[in-house]
């Protein structure tokens, strides 16, 4: 019976199969070309091993029609139709409409469970001509021109990201189950890396993270799991994957400020910098310090910045030396006008300051004090909140205990003015609560520091009062000279 219905295959097609066929590579000689990865690491085809046979010199398939099933056929047929059901799965279908080519659409997706449950099941090891011919396959079916974002169609700024409906790929329901088919592949345990490294090679990751781009969150989801799975389990790939991130965020950065998966690609990183090997090479250093650092520049840091404060704690936690470069670079991009951004900053500051150490707090405790002086000021009252919520953390008050000659003579002003002249209720109730902290901790010098302030509030109105009394003379002159 199986050997009838693969002898089907070959029947006569009609004219409109045989222009369909021709489209998708499966014509006859001369109609159409298979679509085939390049594979650009893999010099040539490797010698035969133990688990691979010849080509199976199968006919083309000029029509999509439904295959036994493999728990019907011997085992010995069972790569045979293997190899027949990818043939289904390489025909391509419209599938924003759903009214056309139901029933073929319906046997391919059925087709790709099966697979799907086979390689799951492990009841059959598949050779590596079929492993080739999967990835060739799910390749086919994944890799492919992204529609043009919103703004590329009308060529105007989005006005917020995060509020707009997300693009949904139409071709999802035959495109998720090509990627969990990849993704079932690369995790079983019958999967021999050194096999499939010679189809998963760069070319095929870098395609892979092309995808990244994708505006479905569902997509960048699989994305993010596979990658994630090959990098754990190819380790020749992993340097290779870290720089091709690296090149992405180069990009996002001093580019377009335009990327979709920068927080599945931050997601991955997380982990893996979470594995980092102590003491930490330099390599890994270079990346935190112009790829993840830089990376608070972009516009759009909400869209991303969870993900990227976790890596940049992950690498305080991981070496405390870090400490002080990470907070000098948090200063140097810290935003002048968005005070959404501050808030942000003011929350990764502190978790940052809670993996720090006294060394590295004394390194960076001046210029990161005036900036948190400039924070208690600030009109918004988000910051202004934001920033005075610092006093909460115990580990960072020890931190300004220890060092209080320096931190008082810097914050003193900026609470007294708080206290005398800020808008906003709440900011002035948890400033007065910062003042008896300091009150607590050194009260001698939290008075000179009052003193202090007093005399240049004092130097401050002498110098008006003469700017004023200056301008009255010279009107007085004007006047007098008519």
């Amino acid at each position: 019976m199986f050997k009838k219905i693969m002898k089907g295959g070959q029947k006569k097609p009609s004219k409109s199969d045989a222009n369909d066929a021709s489209l998708f590579g499966y014509g006859p000689p001369g109609a159409g070309a298979n679509v085939v990865v390049n594979h650009a690491s893999r010099p040539g085809p490797a010698p035969p091993g133990p688990n691979s046979v010849g080509p199976l010199n199968l006919a083309p398939m000029l029509s999509v029609e439904p295959l036994p099933v493999f728990r019907d056929v011997p085992v010995s047929e069972r790569q045979t139709l293997f190899m027949r059901k990818l043939q289904i799965c390489c025909f391509q279908f419209d599938l924003s409409d759903t009214l056309k080519s139901v029933r073929e659409k319906e046997i391919k997706r059925q087709t790709l469970l099966e697979l799907i449950d086979f390689i799951q099941s492990g009841s059959g090891k598949i050779t590596e001509v079929c492993q080739e011919e999967m990835i060739k396959m799910v390749a086919l079916n994944v890799f492919r021109c992204l529609p043009p974002a919103s703004h590329e169609n009308t060529g105007q700024e989005t006005t917020d990201p995060e509020e707009e409906e997300p693009y949904l790929e139409p071709s999802w329901p035959h495109l998720h189950l090509v990627y969990e088919l990849l993704l079932r592949y690369v995790v079983s345990s019958d999967t021999d890396t050194k096999v499939a490294k010679r189809y998963i090679d760069h070319s095929f990751v870098l395609k892979l993270l092309d995808l990244f781009d994708s505006e479905d969150p569902r997509e960048r989801e699989y994305l993010k799991t596979i990658l994630h799975r090959i990098y754990g389990k190819f380790m020749v790939h992993r340097p290779f994957i870290r720089k091709a991130i690296n090149n992405i965020f180069y990009r996002f950065i001093y580019e377009t400020e335009r990327h979709s998966g920068i927080g599945e690609l931050l997601e991955i990183l997380g982990s893996i910098i979470n594995g980092f090997a102590l003491p930490m090479k330099e390599e890994h250093k270079l990346f935190l310090v112009r790829a993840l650092i830089p990376l608070h520049k972009p516009k759009p840091l909400s869209l991303y910045h969870q993900q990227l404060s976790y890596c940049i704690t992950q690498f305080v936690e991981k070496d405390f030396k870090l400490a002080d470069i990470v907070i000098r670079g948090l200063l140097k991009y810290w935003p002048l006008t968005n005070c959404q951004k501050e808030v942000l900053f003011l929350g990764e500051l502190e978790e940052v300051l809670e993996a720090t150490q006294s060394a590295e707090f004394q390194r960076c405790m001046i210029p990161l004090f005036r900036q948190i002086a400039r924070c208690l000021n600030s009109s918004h009252f988000q910051v202004a909140e934001r920033a005075l919520f610092l006093w909460n953390n115990e580990h960072i008050v020890s931190l300004i205990a220890q060092n209080r000659q320096v931190i008082l003579p810097i914050i003193s002003e900026a609470v007294e003015r708080n206290i005398q002249s800020h808008w906003n209720q709440v900011v002035h109730g948890l400033t007065v609560n910062v003042r008896k902290v300091f009150m607590e901790m050194d009260a001698e010098l939290f008075e000179e520091c009052q003193r202090q302030y007093a005399e240049k509030q004092a130097k401050a109105r002498d110098v008006e009062e003469q700017r004023e009394m200056t301008w009255k003379r010279l009107a007085d002159v004007a006047a007098q000279r008519g």
